[in-house]
């Protein structure tokens, strides 16, 4: 079974304003980064693009169906994205509860976890997601 880790961030400047994903997977250990700009977006927007374009770019390196027979690993400093996820906190933006569908339906039949981690745990995805606002 493959373990695979993904840190993901999204920013936003001026909130709503230029915006950036960026996130890492790591697959049995091999890490790939990425930094992906979003045009204009609010920050929880931009923090739920870096989680669905991480499932999505898993996808395309492993393939659907290894991706079903993987243990995922998903960590993110919002705790707002997280709790929303998990269920523990209710959507009231029509255009957040959308990106939460579209996530839900991109995970909906994976072996995937999604955990809350400090700021200072996720450095390198803030860093690439702050890279892709320029």
């Amino acid at each position: 079974m493959k373990e695979i880790i993904i840190y993901t961030d999204g920013a936003s400047i001026n909130n709503p304003g230029p915006s950036g994903a960026g996130f890492i997977i790591s697959i049995n250990k091999e890490k790939k980064e990425y930094s992906v700009p979003l045009g204009v977006k609010t920050n929880n927007q931009a923090e739920y693009m870096a989680v669905i374009l991480a499932i999505k770019k898993l996808k395309q390196l492993i393939g659907k169906d290894e991706i079903k027979k993987a243990r995922i690993k998903v960590y993110s400093d919002s705790q707002l994205l997280i709790e929303q996820i998990n269920h523990r906190y209710k959507i009231k933006d029509a255009k957040v509860r959308d990106m939460f569908f579209e996530l839900w339906n991109e995970t909906v039949a994976l072996d995937i976890l999604f955990t809350h981690i400090k700021r200072e745990e996720n450095v390198e995805a803030d860093k690439l997601s702050k890279e892709a606002t320029n």
